[in-house]
């Protein structure tokens, strides 16, 4: 009779690890982000929390990367289930360019936050637009940077020969705040999200602005290099400059697999989205670069949507 209570004791142990919700097994995923002191690395342990949190059956860790081009590779090859990554080389690690040696079947769940390219001058520089700065002192961040690319790309789009026309500096962030205070460089590019503390720093000090691009131009540009996205600096976010600044910019996305399941998709969007400022575990509390996590600037990605993150921000009106 011991035995047979034992055996039914089991049985019923089995049974119930089946059937319960109690038992059941969460589908365990990762998430790439990057190295600690950069954005990545906080929210996207952010991010991981509050998937972890959420009722859709899925349990998620943050891991520490080497972020975009190793991201990539490793969301890529399905080693990893999600990644942080700059939008302009998920492009290029869909085309198998430079820096990568194939393509990657990648597609975005969602633009995390556009990084534009900031071209600020002095009040009392004189500088309109980029057509004023012949003969100026242009620094464009340090050599071999996403920002000196982009600036490069700009400015020779606007016809400058960049070796006799301007008078071209590799200053860092830091270098270029203090030369622009000093007066010993006309213009400055910075590539960052906004608002950036860096602007705001020397806007504390000096009469500044950002000198806007032209619509035309931008789209000239974003159809050289089809990774680069017409991004807006809203009127009010330095106190300097009341008015909207068109800019070209890069991104930030975060990438799956192409062949991730849709319903798990559209979940992982649809938690992240609803936790941004809301809830316990709100993204803008772990980094205040989340509030710009909104379906409008989401669509915004350099690579296809994943199908089910298209499904969420449909339902969200987002054009």
């Amino acid at each position: 009779m011991k035995k047979v209570v034992v055996f039914t004791a089991i049985v019923l142990v089995v049974v119930l690890s089946i059937t319960s919700p109690l038992f059941a097994q969460k589908k365990f995923i990762t998430l790439g982000s990057g190295s600690p002191g950069g954005v990545y690395y906080p929210l996207g342990g952010g991010m991981a929390v509050v998937i972890e949190k959420a009722d859709i059956g899925v349990r998620c860790a943050s891991e520490s990367t080497g972020a975009s081009v190793e991201n990539s590779r490793l969301v890529g090859a399905q080693e990893t289930d999600m990644g942080m990554v700059m939008g302009s080389v998920a492009y290029k690690a869909t085309k198998g360019e430079d820096p990568f040696e194939k393509a990657y079947p990648l597609v975005s769940l969602f633009q995390m936050y556009p990084a534009p390219e900031h071209i600020v001058v002095l009040k009392d520089s004189g500088i309109k637009s980029v057509k004023d700065m012949k003969g100026k002192k242009v620094s464009i961040d340090v050599p071999g940077s996403g920002c000196a690319t982009m600036a490069r790309a700009i400015l020779e789009e606007y016809g400058f020969d960049l070796e006799k026309d301007l008078t071209l500096a590799n200053l860092s962030q830091s270098e270029m705040v203090q030369a622009l205070k000093d007066g010993t460089i006309d213009v400055a590019f910075f590539n960052f999200a906004y608002p950036a503390s860096a602007i705001m720093d020397l806007g504390a000090t000096r009469d500044i602005e950002l000198v806007p691009l032209e619509e035309e131009m931008v789209n000239k540009l974003i159809e050289k290099y089809p990774y680069y996205i017409k991004s807006v600096i809203p009127g009010g976010t330095y106190s300097d400059i009341p008015e909207d600044v068109l800019c070209l910019g890069d991104s930030n996305v975060m990438v799956v697999h192409q062949d991730m399941d849709e319903e798990l998709a559209y979940n992982l969007v649809k938690t992240i989205f609803e936790n941004v400022t809301e809830g316990q575990y709100a993204l803008v509390n772990v980094h205040p670069i989340a509030q710009l996590f909104t379906p409008q600037n989401a669509i915004n990605s350099p690579i296809p949507l994943h199908p089910g993150a298209m499904k969420y921000f449909n339902e969200k009106g987002a054009q």
